[in-house]
């Protein structure tokens, strides 16, 4: 099943599990929002909205608020003496999409459980083999002796 959803302006087709970048919504990370704006629910028989599917939303979680990339505006008015630099970057909220909801109903999927770190190994345990690991530092080159012609040129002046 899938779903065209519109939200800033744009419209983007998704599944569950997809994850996309929109302009920055509310909500903290780590939460599941709601997106209301439906306009088609795809599947064995689709379902076109007028202009939206009524009761249909998409459930996503909040995975990240960004920014974008820097866009720079430069404008250039020749023999002018003008010029003018602006730049910016999008906010942007990053989202997994969880499940596709119709006829009114309420998220069932919470947000995924963050992974724990694995914990460092006790200080007897492997403790030798990284030391082993470790090369011997190599020998520094020696320094460069002053080409033959210049040490020519030194000795005939004097």
């Amino acid at each position: 099943m899938f779903a065209v959803i519109k939200t800033g302006g744009r419209q983007y087709r998704v599944v569950p599990n997809d994850v996309l970048e929109i302009g920055k919504i509310a909500g903290d990370v780590g939460t599941i929002v709601q997106l209301g704006e439906v306009l088609v629910l795809g599947g064995d028989t689709p379902v076109l909205g007028t202009p939206t599917v009524a009761g249909a939303s998409v459930a996503a979680e909040v995975l990240q608020h960004k920014r974008g990339p820097k866009v720079i505006a430069f404008k250039k008015r020749r023999r002018k003496n003008s010029r003018r630099k602006r730049g910016y970057r999008d906010e942007l909220t990053v989202l997994r999409i969880t499940e596709i909801l119709a006829d009114n109903a309420k998220p069932t999927v919470g947000p995924r459980p963050k992974k724990e770190k694995v914990a460092a190994p006790a200080e007897g345990e492997d403790a030798a083999p990284k030391a082993a690991k470790k090369k011997a530092s190599a020998k520094a080159p020696a320094a460069k002796k002053a080409p033959a012609k210049k040490a020519a040129a030194k000795s005939e002046k004097k």
